[in-house]
């Protein structure tokens, strides 16, 4: 068969790219010299995580959610078909063979983060959100209480500020420091300083930002707790790619959504709650499976004790078991393992990215949050800029990251060295266009599925 003269004409140009390609590799692991000790990642991206290849997908959006393994399904499958399982509110065999698995996993969520039963209850939630809900709705806020929040808190934990509003506490933010974006040390310290400790006070921050991917000093807890606050962690961001040590670091409250650590189940997280700070709660409501007493006449309940009391109506019980399943798959493959590879590759796109330079010479991209992998995840948020040196609209396309986000990172450094009050939220316009931020979202596992690139 005769080839094509376009096919030969394309062979050199083939060639070069590859040879490129190859230089490119041998650049970054001579910068990178520790991504050669996470090749374990690469041998599950042939095995576990071969649709990858097979779709032809590249894949980025990890702070969205995780990808499964295909060993987690299949060892769920294999379970589920192992027994007969019935709702574990029951009292007869097929709902105390599935309370087994319930327990079984609620002891290994507590493990996994190091997670002493005497200190902590762990609640089983639809996600990191359902968690953070139940403690804004359940908080015991007063007019004489606050809550304090960072800038930089995913919607999910600035929606407490509703719950302390309709409470009349006091509602501040604290402010981070551009453009690196980490918290205003100086002016934290001096917002905690206010709580009353005759009233409980709630300090509520990412252990990394969703945002930014900035890592807060864990210390944090024990600081504001020192000052009188109870302290909620959201973890759900920090836990797929970070180890987080309960005995090291002991928050009152703690939220994470299991999908975004290893993809499956869906709909199942956790929140971790401190016995001395459940103690505290005020549930503003009941539901099914809450109560252990509940009187239509009398108009009175009494709420059961421990985990139950949180855990609203009928669990996704046939999903839960999914988890301990996927806590072992983390572990085989080691959190120091997923944590290297995301510093290797976030440190290299970092590069890549300010070294992006129009005709001009005007650089084309601009980050906010750290520009080396410093304190500092896989999240990385930027604005593409015109030669002229304004914010390009972006929409979504191609790749499965999360485009199309409007925020006015762009004008955060025009008008303050400091992110604080109206001045850091601009109604993202700027020369007639709107602003845009990007997110490519953490490498963690996947990246088993990816190599650097030229």
């Amino acid at each position: 068969m005769e080839i094509p003269d376009k096919i030969i004409a394309m062979a050199p140009s083939i060639a070069q790219s590859e040879a490129q390609m190859e230089a490119a590799y041998a650049d970054f692991a001579g910068r990178y010299p520790a991504y050669a000790g996470t090749a374990a990642l690469d041998r599950l991206r042939a095995t576990e995580y071969s649709r990858l290849d097979e779709f032809g997908q590249v894949y980025l959006d990890y702070t969205g959610g995780s990808l499964f393994a295909d060993s987690q399904l299949e060892e769920h499958l294999t379970l589920l078909r192992s027994g007969v399982f019935g709702n574990p509110h029951s009292n007869n065999p097929t709902s105390a063979a599935m309370t087994r698995h319930l327990e079984s996993t609620r002891r290994s969520v507590l493990s996994y983060f190091n997670a002493s039963a005497d200190e902590y209850i762990l609640f089983f939630t639809p996600n990191a959100s359902g968690g953070l809900k139940l403690v804004g709705e359940s908080f015991p806020f007063t007019p004489e209480g606050r809550l304090l929040l960072t800038f930089d808190n995913h919607n999910s934990v600035n929606g407490i500020r509703e719950f302390a509003r309709a409470k009349g506490a006091k509602i501040d933010y604290a402010p981070l420091v551009a453009p690196v974006l980490r918290l205003d040390r100086e002016r934290l310290e001096t917002l905690l300083d206010q709580a009353d400790l005759a009233r409980e006070n709630l300090f509520a921050f990412p252990a990394q930002s969703n945002f930014s991917g900035v890592k807060h000093p864990l210390e944090l807890v024990a600081t504001a707790q020192s000052k009188g606050w109870r302290v909620l962690l959201d973890a759900a961001a920090f836990v797929p790619t970070n180890r987080l040590d309960l005995k090291a670091v002991q928050p009152d409250f703690v939220t994470v959504s299991f999908y975004k650590m290893f993809g499956y189940p869906t709909g199942v997280g956790a929140l971790l709650i401190r016995r001395s700070a459940f103690q505290k709660l005020e549930r503003p409501w009941f539901a099914g499976g809450t109560v252990n007493f509940a009187s239509v006449q009398a108009q009175a309940h009494v709420l059961a004790p421990g985990e139950a009391a949180l855990e609203d109506g009928t669990l996704n019980y046939l999903s839960i078991p999914a988890v301990e399943i996927g806590l072992r798959h983390l572990q085989a493959i080691g959190m120091d393992v997923i944590g290297e590879r995301v510093r290797c590759l976030t440190g290299w796109m970092l590069e890549k990215l300010l070294a992006m330079r129009h005709g001009n010479g005007h650089p084309m991209v601009r980050i906010y949050g750290p520009a080396t992998t410093e304190a500092r995840g896989g999240t990385v948020t930027l604005n593409l800029y015109d030669p002229p040196r304004t914010p390009a609209g972006l929409s979504p396309s191609g790749g499965a990251g999360r485009p199309g986000r409007h925020f006015a990172a762009h004008r955060l450094l025009l008008q303050s060295r400091r992110w604080r009050g109206s001045r850091g939220i601009d109604r993202g316009r700027h020369a007639g266009r709107p602003h845009a931020w990007s997110r490519c979202e953490s490498f963690q596992l996947s990246e088993v599925d990816a190599e650097p690139r030229p």
